[in-house]
């Protein structure tokens, strides 16, 4: 989904470049990732590149379309990431699994997407680079999660899908805001303890 959003944002009547392009957006990528929003001007992404902004252009058309270009690819990156840490696993309950992905999704490579996309959420409705996001963001990760607790037994699973989210978007904003990393873990084991005294209906098959 994220690469197909990405590839609409290819200018028209631009001659395809798809190595040359796929370097250039892995670049401002990183960039992104590293400094964060806003982006004043095409200047800062091209120095890390090793191009012009005229270069950016040609390939991307304007700075508002590469931004938004690098968030998709940057979404997709987080996606792969946290998908691999959420999903369920056979044989293993899933409050265990949910347990084991806190390290990934505390933990350093994921802090540099919490402090990107916080940027993008905290951002007013208007001045939004990516305007879907907002929604897409929580859509992205409850089917992973509702399937995992469905899977489990839990006899609630999409609400406490929701509730898991929320749990975990809430504290990675709160161990962003004070660095107080210790705090989050405890809070997110008492969480997943509660979890496991939930009661259990027999577990279905994935």
């Amino acid at each position: 989904m994220y690469r197909s959003l990405r590839e609409k944002l290819t200018p028209v009547g631009r001659r395809p470049q798809p190595q040359i392009r796929e370097r250039l957006l892995d670049g401002c990528t990183r960039h992104l990732l590293d400094h964060g929003l806003p982006v004043p001007s095409l200047r800062p992404l091209a120095d890390a590149v090793g191009t012009s902004p005229r270069m950016l252009i040609y390939h991307f058309g304007t700075k508002e379309r590469l931004v938004m270009a690098a968030l998709i690819e940057a979404r997709h990156r987080q996606r792969r990431l946290f998908d691999a840490a959420l999903r369920p696993r056979p044989g293993t309950d899933y409050a265990d699994t949910l347990a084991t992905a806190w390290r990934v999704l505390a933990g350093a490579e994921a802090r540099r997407y919490v402090r990107l996309f916080s940027a993008v959420h905290a951002m007013p409705p208007s001045q939004l680079p990516w305007e879907q996001f907002p929604v897409m963001a929580v859509h992205d990760w409850l089917p992973t999660i509702e399937e995992g607790l469905r899977v489990g037994g839990h006899p609630d699973p999409g609400a406490a899908a929701t509730l898991t989210l929320a749990v975990v978007r809430g504290l990675l904003l709160d161990q962003r805001a004070t660095d107080e990393g210790t705090r989050a873990d405890d809070a997110y084991r008492s969480f997943i303890d509660m979890l496991r005294r939930c009661p259990r209906r027999p577990a279905t098959a994935p």
